[in-house]
């Protein structure tokens, strides 16, 4: 367990915009920051971080809170683990107890992956340092590319022992479970037994965005002839590890991508290793493998600008072509650089220094639709072969979501052809509108596969998105209480009485939540949601502390629970800023809270009504139940007169 006083410790040393920054490209907007949501599928920035505030918010998808939240929702991880994050990140000391062995055995799977893989990282690492074989076969290979310590430390590269249980048994040594060995592609589980998958390779880690070991690539070494390449291995996909999801180098360059606003994209792991090496950062690799949209997405959080950097060769060009039309349907801005023949980014950084490359890259990377028209008409004359190219660049531009954008692209192709430019827009036109349609069938054929799934009112089942915090917190809620806890979160410290008179004679002043509790603790009344009324409660309790302030009290709540509500609750999209903040007067803000514990006590009036004329329902001609009937006649004219007075509070007449 962590104690109060380290949480305390570590949510104000904590700054917000340092954390989302961490795996969103944050831009300033006024007093705030704003970027893509990186809880759903986001294309105009409406993820905003107030750095007075201290949280976060998503004014599309609805997701957000404090730091804590945003690491408990983005990392998948346990409200702990996110203090932990922070903990480490702000160099604050953690003092914890060992787990018992049975508490270790309970860590989820995907902890327990991700642990095993951590171990194993370090583990390759240190055979690559310290090793007879090690040193002898893996390091020879890295110094034979020119990787220096720095970068192999930067990178953790390592080395896989030539046995083929090595990993394995030093696994189990070290009381890890095969099961887990396995399940991460760490071991192979064949007929004899479980062995190593990357024995005799020199390893090269996989992290994710927030730092994570997700999988390994093994380049298979031969040891008689000192290094030289064979073939790769790579991890398969987990529970952890998704291919089409990750690239290679992501967490050492996002800082760098944000700062350049731009990301290169090449190849392999070597290409990404030695672009470092010679001082280009913000650079990360595919692996050779399609595009995916999930990865275009992961870039765009940091930069809508990149840079296809591949080798000049055939299979080069197929790779630069093959992401283009993806890449710019997620508006991404692309320019292409074909390195010259016989040069990849691994080689050409070898032979010329960062300013050297920069200067090339600056000199000879072109936009898409130069790089396509060079590639596609160069040297075509023949009219069909011709039609047939423009039409593939004009369906390039086509995907292209920003009109103006489109707009340019066709002005430039226009020039570029000799071809008018309104049959350019047409064309177009058209591509947009087929895959518009195209579009719309896969929806009405996702629609037909529901239906013969079998729902049974034959309609598409889709999961709604609900923002976090709200799911328990606002089930079987009125709107009065959200409007109260609302209220207590945003003014609960704004004094509202002065001078009030209590029952025995003596004088307060009253806050907004010792007002609320005041007003319905007479009567024993509650929230029907336990959160709620604890909310009230600590906003009664924390007013007697000099400087609190209940808004900044509750987003930077320690309980997840607690902290996500109140980013929902505390706060809309002109709130963020202070700048836009109107203080209510304290008259105003008073009749506003009258009116809705008027309205709360209203409620609960109401709904007791109908509780009593369901049980009269019930007793109906009961002869045998004729006094409980009586009974329950003068609650019900009782409870009416109560509604009525509170209707005429409220300033409306009831008619019964």
């Amino acid at each position: 367990m962590i104690d109060r006083a380290t949480v305390d410790k570590i949510m104000e040393a904590t700054n917000i915009v340092d954390v989302v920054g961490e795996f969103v490209s944050l831009r300033k907007a006024g007093v705030n920051y704003k970027g893509l949501c990186p809880f759903h599928e986001d294309k105009t920035p409406s993820f905003m971080v107030s750095p007075a505030r201290q949280i976060c918010k998503c004014f599309a998808c609805g997701e957000g809170g404090n730091a804590v939240n945003f690491l408990m929702k983005h990392e998948q991880i346990t409200y702990p683990e996110a203090l932990r994050w922070l903990a480490k990140k702000y160099n604050i000391e953690i003092k914890e107890r060992e787990l018992t062995d049975d508490e270790k055995r309970e860590q989820s799977e995907r902890e327990s992956m991700f642990v095993v893989n951590e171990w194993a990282c370090q583990y390759f690492h240190e055979i690559l340092k310290n090793d007879v074989d090690g040193m002898a076969i893996g390091k020879q290979y890295f110094r034979s590319r020119g990787i220096r310590d720095d970068i192999i430390e930067k990178f953790q590269l390592g080395f896989a022992l030539t046995r083929r249980d090595a990993m394995v048994n030093e696994a189990r040594r070290k009381g890890y479970k095969d099961e887990y060995l396995v399940k991460t592609g760490l071991a192979i589980q064949g007929e004899k037994g479980v062995y190593d998958r990357f024995a005799g390779r020199a390893m090269f880690p996989w992290l994710n965005v927030s730092g994570k070991v997700v999988a390994f690539g093994g380049r298979k070494l031969d040891a008689a002839t000192k290094g030289v390449q064979q073939k790769y291995v790579n991890s398969p996909d987990s529970e952890i590890y998704h291919k089409e999801r990750e690239l290679y180098g992501i967490y050492q360059a996002k800082k760098a991508i944000v700062k350049e606003d731009c990301v290169y994209m090449v190849e392999g792991y070597t290409d990404v290793i030695a672009m470092h090496q010679c001082g280009l950062e913000n650079v990360v690799a595919n692996s050779g493998t399609a595009l995916s949209n999930h990865q275009i997405r992961l870039l765009h959080r940091f930069t809508p600008n990149i840079v296809l950097l591949y080798d000049g060769d055939e299979a080069g060009i197929h790779a630069a072509m093959r992401g283009t039309d993806m890449l710019l349907a997620e508006g991404m801005n692309i320019k292409v650089l074909l390195l010259p023949d016989g040069d990849d980014p691994d080689s050409f950084s070898r032979k010329h220094s960062a300013d050297e490359f920069k200067t090339y890259i600056e000199q000879h990377q072109t936009d898409f639709i130069q790089f396509k028209t060079n590639l596609l008409l160069k040297g075509v004359s023949d009219p069909q072969k011709r039609s047939e190219a423009v039409s593939n660049i004009l369906k390039s531009v086509s995907v292209i979501p920003d009109k103006l954008k489109r707009e340019t692209y066709l002005s430039d192709c226009a020039h570029r052809f000799g071809v008018n430019e309104q049959a350019l827009v047409s064309t177009v036109n058209t591509y947009i509108q087929r895959d518009r349609e195209e579009k719309e069938k896969e929806r009405q054929r996702g629609e037909e596969r529901g239906t013969n799934r079998g729902d049974e009112d034959g309609t598409r089942q889709e999961e709604l998105i609900v923002p976090i915090g709200l799911h328990t917190a606002q089930e079987q809620t009125s709107e009065v209480e959200r409007l109260l806890v609302q209220n207590i979160i945003r003014h609960g410290d704004e004094v509202i009485y002065e001078g009030l008179e209590t029952a025995d004679g003596q004088f307060i002043n009253l806050n907004v939540a010792q007002y609320i509790d005041y007003d319905l603790g007479g009567d024993d009344l509650h929230f029907s949601n336990p959160l709620f009324d604890r909310i009230l409660q600590e906003a009664v309790e924390r007013s007697a502390l000099p400087g609190f302030k209940a808004d900044q009290y509750f987003m930077q709540h320690p309980d997840p629970a607690i902290s996500q509500l109140a980013a929902n609750l505390g706060i809309d999209r002109h709130q963020l800023s202070r700048s836009f903040q109107v203080r209510s007067s304290a008259q105003s803000l008073r009749q506003r809270i009258e009116h809705l514990i008027l309205d709360f006590r209203m409620d609960i009036v109401s709904q007791h009504l109908k509780d009593l004329q369901r049980q009269m329902k019930e007793i109906g001609n009961d002869l045998s139940r004729m006094e409980e009937l009586k009974l329950v006649i003068a609650d019900f004219q009782k409870t009416q007169e109560l509604r009525n007075a509170l209707a005429r509070q409220r300033g409306s007449d009831v008619i019964v």
